[in-house]
Order: structure tokens, then sequence, then C-alpha cells
């Protein structure tokens, strides 16, 4: 399915009220001025932005959340612009829903989706992965637990099409500094916790010297990886003393990296773990 979107396209969708779902679609700009769809679920409503390329032939997937009001529902992707040319609008190809399950909480990790395991769905024919929209832009994340911090989006990708360093998933950050992946979780005021991570390049020919940026409360850390655009992945640990009973946690890169197609790319995230330890010491910053 291809079809150029000059006003909108509705889908109807049979669903679990309360249930959380993800959408995904993949999009391409046929004009400059198409720079933002409107997609809603009444009675929300989103508008993701597309003015930043992230693949090199102009496709791209995204995702958006949402939360069930009714059992039936209808998904409306709607183009908001004034295009100069009025058969000019965006093409948009495939269109998928995946249920999402909320991550509990567990004993073994303070971390919610620390494996980034439960998120949006990938089409098995694409291989630019999955963006992640700014908070901003949605309601109810697509990456359950996890929120985007920046201007820009994250790309959810999958053990399928790059290395990841666990499991099927992990996030890659793609816009530098503008590409902030955060989460708050619940801490206990004078604890000290021990937050570790791995970090690496997805095997994508994302070639270069990345640095990684990890805040944790008053803790932080600068991870430097070398990547060779081959696959490989280091793991990271930050300790802190949590000042309050919410601590934000975030990861963003230092630095913006383009593969030789012209093709946004940067450092992995993946398999964050976080745990109180038992003797506070002083606190201890650290990568590996």
């Amino acid at each position: 399915m291809i079809k150029k979107l000059i006003m909108s396209i509705p889908f109807f969708l049979k669903v679990s009220k309360g249930e959380y779902y993800a959408i995904t679609f993949s999009a391409v700009r046929t004009c400059a001025q198409s720079e933002k769809l409107n997609v809603s679920i009444s009675p929300e409503s989103s508008l993701v932005p597309m003015q930043t390329v992230y693949s090199s032939i102009g496709w791209d997937s995204y995702s958006w959340g949402f939360q069930a009001k009714f059992s039936k529902v209808d998904l409306v992707i709607h183009n908001p612009g004034i295009e100069e040319d009025p058969a000019c609008g965006p093409l948009i190809d495939a269109v998928a829903i995946q249920t999402l399950d909320p991550p509990p909480l567990t004993k073994y990790n303070v971390i919610k989706n620390g494996d980034f395991e439960e998120g949006p769905y990938l089409f098995v024919n694409t291989v630019w992965g999955v963006l992640i929209p700014p908070m901003l832009e949605d309601v109810h994340s697509p990456l359950p637990a996890w929120m985007v911090e920046s201007l820009k989006a994250v790309k959810y990708i999958d053990s399928g099409h790059y290395t990841v360093p666990q499991g099927k998933h992990a996030v890659q950050l793609v816009a530098g500094r503008e590409s902030a992946l955060a989460q708050v979780v619940r801490t206990i005021p004078g604890k000290t916790y021990a937050l570790t991570f791995s970090i690496g390049d997805a095997a994508d020919g994302c070639v270069g010297y990345m640095m990684v940026e990890v805040y944790a409360d008053r803790g932080n850390l600068k991870v430097p990886y070398e990547s060779n655009g081959t696959g490989g992945f280091k793991k990271a640990i930050l300790k802190f003393v949590a000042t309050g009973n919410r601590t934000r946690v975030v990861f963003l890169s230092s630095n913006y990296h383009m593969k030789f197609d012209g093709s946004l790319c940067g450092p992995v995230i993946d398999d964050v773990l976080l745990l109180s330890v038992r003797n506070p010491g002083r606190r201890l910053l650290r990568a590996t």
C-alpha cells in the first residue's frame, strides 16, 4: 500500500479499552512543505514532525503511542500543511499496530524496560528502524517507561537488521545532543545507586569517535566509544547518591554522526540496569 496523503487517511481499528498501543507507519516527504503529520485516535492526537529525514532514501518509519478509550476507534493520519501544489503531499506506505505491555517494576531493576524489548512494531522488510518522536509530540510513549526529551527523535532498532548489545532490541541516539532518552525512576533519598548500561555501534557503517553522556541526579558520566561501524559494545557504570524520591536518568550523544550515504546515525544504548548498593562511600564515576 502506497498512498499520497493530500488530506487524510482513516483506518478503523478494534482494540481493547484501557490497553496501550503503538502505531507504526512509513512515510516519505514529496514536498519541502510537508514537515508534520497529525496522527489521531479520539480523543488523542499529536503532530509527528517530518522535517528531519533520517534515512538516505527518504523513507522513515514513525511510531505513535496511545491508550484506547473505546473498543472501536478511528485512526486518522492527516496532512495539516497547506501546499503550494494541490497534488503535493507525503506518501504513506505501511501502517501497523502493536499492543504494549506496561513493563513491571522489579526488585532486580529500578529502571523499567531497561532492555528495550517492549516497543513499537518494526516492519520486517525495512532496514531503517522506527523513530520514537519527542515526548512533546506524544502523550503516551510508544517505548514504554521511556520519553524522548529532545528536539529530535531516537531510533528503535532490532537485531534482525542491526547489531544490538543484548536481546532483540536497542535504541540508537541518531541526532547528537538533540537526541536524548530519559526515564524518571523512584529512589530513596540518601541511598547510593549503581547505573550500568551498554554502549556500542549498530554495525550499520556509522564510523567515528562516539561519546554518550549520562545524567542521574547530581551524578554524570561521559563514556567514549570508538566505532568502526562493524558492531561491538562496552559496559559502563555510574554511581550516584539519590537526593529525592524521583530521579531522572538521561542518555544523550555528545556528537553528531552521519554515514557515507548521508543518513543520520549514532551510538546504541541497551541493557540499562539500576540497583541500590549497600556501601555508599564516596560517589564513583567509572566507565569500563
